[in-house]
Order: C-alpha cells, then structure tokens, then sequence
C-alpha cells in the first residue's frame, strides 16, 4: 500500500461532500465530478454562494496559485457542481428530478457534514439537521448503486460527561448514557415532542426570539433527560444511530473529531471560517470583555449592581445593564462549556493510530496524509497559528 494508491482511489471519482473540497482538487485534480450540497438564498443563487463563500475565499490561493487563474477556472472549476438543497428536507431538498437522477447513477462516495453545531441551538433545527439530516442522506445512498462509502462527521462527545477511557463504540438506536430518566430513546417521540409544542406555541403570541428560547430550552431539556448535556451533542449522537444498520449494505464511516480549531499546515497555517467552539472566549477575553471564564452560577454579585441602581432611582439604569448583559453572556459561555472545559474523558484512538501506523509503516508520504497530533508542539500552534489565524481571517485584524 503507497500513498499513491489513496489518492489514485479518487482518480475518476464522483464525490458528494460539503468538507475538504480543496484538498480533494489538490491532492487528486483528477477527480471526475465532485457535487456540492448548497442552500439557496432568496438573495443568492448556489452559484453565487459557490463562487463567493467558497471558490473566492482565501482557503483556495494556494490552488489558484499552483494552476494559475485561467486553468483553475476551465479545468478545476467545472468539477464542482453546486446542488441546490438542504439535507432537512426528503430527497436533500434537491427538487431538479433530473439532477436527483444523475447523482444517484454516479456517485462513489458521499461525505456527510452537514450539520448545525451551535451547543444551544434550537431544538427542532438542531434535530431536522442532525437527525433527520442523517436520515434523509442515508435515504438518498440507499438509491446510488455505485456507493462505495458513507462518511458521515460526528463528534467525539457524543459519549456524553463520563469521566474515563471512552472506548470508540457504535451507539445502537434507543440508547441513552447513564443517569438518563429515560431508559429507551424513542426517535419518533422527540419528532412528536417537537411538533406538539410547537403547535402549542403558535396559540400564544410570542416574539421570534420567545420562540426560539422556548425551543432552545426544549433541547437541553430533552438532551438532558437522555443523558446528554446539550442539544448539539444529543442530536449527533441520534444522527449517529441512524446509520447504525446502513453499514450492512455499504462501508459506514464515522469519523469523531473533538474540537475544531483552525489549518496546522494545509494548505497554510491559521486558516478557519468563522468562530468555532472555544474560540468565542478566546475572543471575548483577547478583546478584554471576558477577564476571567470560570465562575459560580449561583453568584449574587449582580444584585449589588440591582439595589444600588433601585436607590438611586434608575439613575444607573444604562451601567446596570450592560453589567447584567455581561454577566449573562460569562454564565452562558460557563453553562455551555462546562462539560468540555472540566471533562475527564480519555478517547480511545486505537483505530486511527492502527490507520497512522499502517500508512508510516509502509513508507507512504507523511506529508501529505499527516493526521498525528503528537507532531504538533500545541503551544506554539495556537499562539503563533490558531490565534493568528482568528485574528486575520475571522476579525480581519
């Protein structure tokens, strides 16, 4: 086995993925036809979304560099096939029948990470996402007779709080972790639980933010009662158990990153889209509104500012405000993050060091398909490359 051989595998190929786009094009440029789920605006079609959020980001310049603007365009570009849809709906959303055709004739691999990551999002996003999101993409492979693999991105803390080695075990539909109220986890009924209170809140006459803050406690309520301790987690881990019986058809994999943080080297260090997981306090604290992170949730320091605002007759009604709003945003930040920032959790890695070694034992080029954690000196990575990298391509600073 030579590296060679992984990348020659994608040669002529038909892929559809969301992630890892440009390594793809630039370890095996002779892939035949990569699809690209995207969702439609009412302002902006796939294309446009295609050519400004993905091609005409920074992440593509060392592509475009290597093969110079001209060839990028006629001979790279044509590979990508923007498909409108959204993988919470059936049939990904994707309405041209015609298209719909296409892929299921020609696609090889499917690649699945789609998915809303937000710790405390609402519940009926989150599940029609990560969930049914799952559901409807496995739908959709059941009809490509060509399929050689499902790769589908979880998360490695769908095991929950538990403190320990965590062994890299399958999750079976209907499982909950311990301490959950519930003994069995009932798919049907979180759908059924949505639709009854939303239902139930469109008789009352709330704002769009009362709504979702009803349908955002729903999640950690529903999550928590299961065992898990957020909505983000408790969906992917139900995502995760919907492909439990596919991998008897074709080759499942789940891959379980941690946190996600910004490119160590490929295509160049620093790269990140966005804030991601526990950057938003690193964030908060580098621009000095977050001076400390841990704290007491039970904490009374707030009402020191309260009474003496209420004695001086609202007087200090603005400095009392922004106070309480900063107090909250530190809580949430504390409440959302507790279970990673204090897990005693060791994963189980077994089956990707067995992969590594594999790959370094037979000569392959390290480089290229480097994935070891052990090289990377982490301090120096996030002062001088992560936190870099948040600066220049997240606050444009």
């Amino acid at each position: 086995m030579e590296e060679n051989k992984i990348v020659q595998h994608f040669e002529g190929k038909t892929i559809f993925i969301t992630v890892f786009l440009e390594k793809i094009l630039r370890v095996q440029p002779n892939v035949k036809k990569i699809f690209l789920l995207i969702r439609e605006t009412p302002k902006r079609s796939v294309e446009q979304r295609l050519q400004e959020e993905v091609v005409d980001i920074e992440l593509f310049r060392v592509l475009r560099e290597k093969w110079g603007e001209e060839d990028f365009n006629s001979i790279l570009l044509p590979k990508i096939i923007p498909v409108s849809g959204d993988v919470s709906h059936e049939n990904l959303g994707i309405v041209n029948s015609e298209l719909r055709e296409e892929m299921w004739r020609e696609i090889d691999i499917i690649v699945n990470s789609a998915a809303t990551t937000k710790f405390d999002e609402r519940y009926d996003v989150a599940f029609g996402i990560n969930v049914l999101g799952a559901i409807h993409v496995q739908d959709f492979a059941r009809k490509c007779p060509k399929l050689e693999m499902l790769l589908h991105v979880s998360t490695a803390y769908v095991h929950g709080t538990r403190a320990g080695l965590i062994q890299e075990k399958p999750l079976h539909m209907g499982e909950t972790l311990a301490g959950s109220e519930i003994p069995i986890l009932d798919m049907d009924e979180e759908k059924k639980i949505i639709e009854e209170r939303l239902k139930g809140i469109q008789t009352q006459k709330l704002t769009d933010k009362d709504i979702s803050r009803v349908m955002k406690d729903l999640g950690v309520e529903r999550a928590m009662l299961h065992g898990w301790p957020n909505t983000y987690v408790f969906t992917k881990a139900m995502g995760e158990m919907v492909l439990e019986k596919f991998k008897e058809k074709v080759n499942v994999v789940i891959i379980r990153p941690t946190i996600i943080t910004s490119t160590y080297k490929e295509p160049f260090p620093g790269w990140i889209e966005g804030l991601r997981t526990l950057d938003s306090i690193f964030v908060a604290y580098g621009k000095g509104k977050l001076k400390f992170f841990v704290g007491d949730p039970q904490s009374t320091l707030d009402m020191v500012l309260k009474l003496i605002n209420i004695m001086f007759c609202n007087y200090f009604e603005i400095l009392y405000t922004n106070a309480r709003r900063k107090i909250n945003h530190a809580l949430r930040l504390a409440e959302l993050y507790k279970p990673y920032l204090f897990s005693q959790a060791i994963f189980d890695d077994a089956n990707t060091e067995n992969l590594r070694m594999t790959i370094q034992g037979n000569n392959m080029n390290m480089d290229m398909l480097n994935f070891d954690p052990k090289s990377i000196q982490w301090d120096e990575y996030f002062v001088k490359t992560h936190f870099m990298g948040i600066a220049k391509f997240v606050l444009n600073d």
